[in-house]
């Protein structure tokens, strides 16, 4: 009886062992991730876009943005998402998980669902009435 009572406890003090291992690397994550975080999030501050703002304009000032602060590329889809409004906001939360970590991908996705294109902007300079001489 009493051998199988010290090899519970041999059992119970490894698995408390396991458990605190875990814990520690958790931890070390954790902060590491913490310090990625604010390290990037310092470094690159950009306004959310407004209903005001042209869609294609504020794509192109974020790409901009993007470069002159040496954000990670892989972390540009991301960051978009998070500052685009209305029908950009919800055509990036349509994408798959896929799909959302290729900025080019998110990018010509909010473009198509907002009609951007050089026919929509053809289209938008031919209904321009001309001004009348005098």
């Amino acid at each position: 009886m009493q051998a199988s009572g010290v090899a519970q406890v041999e059992v119970l003090t490894q698995a408390i062992q396991a458990i605190g291992q875990l814990l520690a690397v958790q931890q070390l994550q954790g902060a590491h991730q913490q310090e990625w975080m604010q390290r990037n999030a310092a470094v690159f501050r950009m306004p959310h876009m407004t209903k005001d703002d042209d869609p294609e304009a504020y794509i192109e000032a974020f790409e901009w943005t993007a470069i002159q602060t040496g954000l990670d590329q892989s972390q540009w889809g991301h960051q978009l998402g998070a500052l685009v409004i209305d029908k950009a906001q919800a055509t990036y939360r349509a994408l798959s998980r896929e799909e959302a970590q290729d900025y080019e991908t998110i990018k010509a996705a909010i473009l198509y669902r907002l009609e951007i294109s050089p026919k929509s902007y053809w289209q938008a300079f031919s209904a321009c009435k001309p001004r009348e001489s005098k």
